[in-house]
């Protein structure tokens, strides 16, 4: 059985991939800060192939002991999106960027064999023409502290000695939804569900940018797939995550709620600049991997509204469902 560490791993991506991982016969490690607390894991406490470390990767100390006899990493754990970053700043450079250098030279030291990084389509800023698609090779534009860490994080671990025994891979991940154990109101296609469930007036702005979504489920599944493939074929690469056809408008997102919720209430409110605007390829993680998603935006559409009309969730306005 390998063993895998995921940071942040109780975190909405992180914890979702912690149950999928462990159910495909892996011996789970998570190392978190529970900054967001430890709800969204305590049950896989009673699985004897879970472990759990309660530690900082700031802290070199917790970064030692967690990668003892870990065959991979996930390194999930970060201060995640623009508005959290620009709250804590200094945070989110120490956290983001050399927190996950010292991160890959221990793992490194340690014996890990693979490193994947989650990165994020943010890197691609604005696109330059507006028609056109973004892919792995495109330039990379970051407009926010959140995209400079990543990109500074990339650049990193693709100037490593390729001879290393730790084999970094970059996963550029499209915008998430879709349900988790620690759900996130703070995320567009949840957020805007979410409101329109409850039967509130929507307000958007700046209707008309793009961006690429993909659900939750399907961004973890791509870590395992990149654990599972030859390491020639990942090794010291990027692959953005998610699906060409589920590029959307913000416009286009509602429709799709609409299409679910008659009656809905929605306010646009015009917005011509938008430092982000971007369209993004995946054929490469389609073709390399054979990479394919199992959810689109519809499918986490209807989940937010069975949540929400169900009463699963006492208090969805509650504060723990943001990231800040």
């Amino acid at each position: 059985m390998k063993k895998i560490l995921i940071s942040g791993g109780a975190g909405y991506i992180g914890s979702v991939l912690a149950r999928l991982v462990l159910r495909a016969g892996y011996r789970v490690r998570v190392i978190d800060n529970l900054r967001f607390g430890g709800e969204a894991i305590v049950d896989l406490l009673n699985d004897e192939n879970f472990e759990f470390i309660k530690g900082d990767t700031r802290n070199k100390e917790d970064l030692k002991k967690a990668v003892q006899g870990v065959d991979y990493v996930a390194h999930l754990a970060a201060i995640v999106g623009d508005p959290a970053c620009a709250k804590e700043p200094e945070l989110a450079r120490e956290t983001n960027l050399e927190a996950s250098k010292q991160f890959y030279k221990i793992a490194n030291e340690a014996g890990v064999q693979r490193f994947v990084f989650a990165s994020t389509c943010s890197n691609y800023g604005k696109m330059k023409d507006a028609a056109a698609f973004v892919n792995e090779a495109s330039e990379l534009a970051p407009v926010s502290l959140y995209a400079e860490t990543k990109v500074a994080t990339e650049q990193f671990l693709l100037s490593q000695d390729k001879n290393n025994t730790c084999k970094p891979t970059i996963l550029r991940f499209s915008t998430v939804y879709g349900l988790s154990p620690r759900i996130r109101f703070d995320l567009t296609v949840n957020e805007f569900t979410k409101e329109l469930a409850l039967g509130r007036e929507l307000v958007v702005f700046g209707e008309q940018f793009w961006r690429p979504y993909c659900h939750v489920l399907d961004l973890a599944r791509a870590v395992q797939l990149v654990f599972e493939s030859d390491t020639e074929k990942v090794a010291f690469d990027v692959f953005n995550v998610g699906d060409t056809n589920e590029n959307y408008q913000k416009q286009m997102l509602v429709d799709e709620i609409s299409k679910q919720l008659p009656d809905v209430k929605i306010k646009y409110v015009k917005k011509n600049e938008d430092p982000r605007d971007y369209r993004v390829n995946f054929d490469k993680i389609k073709n390399t991997l054979g990479y394919k998603i199992t959810m689109r935006v519809p499918d986490g559409i209807a989940q937010i509204i069975k949540i929400i009309n169900d009463g699963f969730l006492n208090n969805p306005d509650d504060a723990k469902y943001k990231n800040i």
